[in-house]
């Protein structure tokens, strides 16, 4: 287990505790899985995609007990359920990882209705279920955690991403307030709030990604992982990463009218980004030579 030296840090052996991780085939959510794996915890691995789930539990079997359960994280008995199997599977649960996550990227007027719900009930509605569930197993444990993966855009408000900025906004408050009421409990409630990650989530859809997201520092799905193992072993609440664009969104948050005056400059930015990105994509296309 790889935990950064902090005045905050304190030590959670992983080895042998249940970690049920929502999102878990692909991205961060795969990468938590790696790195809970190698820590020898037990995996409880759950997405939609069942040939992803299938997958990523192959080449993680030779370092850890792995157990998929293919479910849509809006299924409210599927969400019991899942826990009640893990339980059986394993012993008990002892980390919830609420890193499921969806995306309608547009301006409000031209997302379809159904899109912004499920942006809501995926991102916030399950988590909230998912915790509620969660609560009655991690009671039983000497030391637990859930941990959400939140973002920056609920943060600070990023136009075309209303809904997803006011969900996370919502997971944001949930989770500090959810840490409150379990203050004192061996319960740890944290959440990471990274910027843009370099994965699928954002890059299969850089068209229609605000420019202004693609301004800031892009993490690595590893990097949020990593984050996300910490935040079980330490006495913070949120982690933003990277750090200078939590500290953009803390001072946007406090300073609206700075956001105002900064945004055509980030913008821009982001834009030379995008455009960097999908010249660099055509090149590898067409097999292009480096230049």
């Amino acid at each position: 287990m790889c935990i950064r030296d902090s005045l905050y840090t304190r030590v959670m052996i992983f080895k042998d505790k249940t970690v049920i991780i929502t999102g878990g085939s692909e991205g961060i959510g795969a990468a938590a899985a790696r790195l809970f794996a190698e820590a020898g915890a037990n995996l409880v691995l759950v997405a939609r995609n069942k040939k992803n789930l299938e997958s990523i539990a192959d080449d993680l079997r030779d370092k850890a007990k792995v157990a998929i359960f293919p479910m849509d994280v809006t299924d409210a008995d599927a969400c019991v359920d899942v826990f009640k199997k893990a339980a059986y599977e394993f012993g008990g649960v002892h980390i919830l990882v609420n890193n499921a996550g969806y995306h309608a990227r547009g301006d409000v007027a031209d997302v379809d209705a159904a899109d912004l719900a499920r942006i809501v009930d995926v991102n916030l509605r399950a988590p909230i279920m998912l915790s509620r569930i969660a609560l009655n197993y991690l009671r039983e444990q000497d030391e637990a955690a859930i941990i959400n993966v939140g973002s920056l855009g609920g943060r600070t408000p990023v136009a075309g991403s209303t809904t997803y900025s006011a969900s996370k906004a919502g997971l944001r408050f949930f989770t500090l307030a959810l840490a409150d009421e379990l203050r004192g409990s061996p319960i740890k409630v944290g959440l990471v709030s990274p910027g843009p990650v370099d994965t699928g989530f954002i890059l299969a859809d850089i068209d229609e990604t605000a420019d202004i997201t693609l301004s800031q520092p892009m993490s690595t799905a590893e990097e949020v992982a990593q984050a996300v193992l910490d935040l079980c072993g330490n006495n913070q609440r949120e982690v933003a990463m990277p750090r200078i664009t939590g500290f953009l969104t803390t001072l946007i948050y406090l300073f609206p009218w700075i956001g105002r005056q900064m945004r055509p400059a980030l913008e821009r930015k982001g834009r030379r980004f995008k455009e960097q990105f999908k010249a660099e994509q055509k090149r590898r296309e067409s097999g292009s030579p480096d230049s």
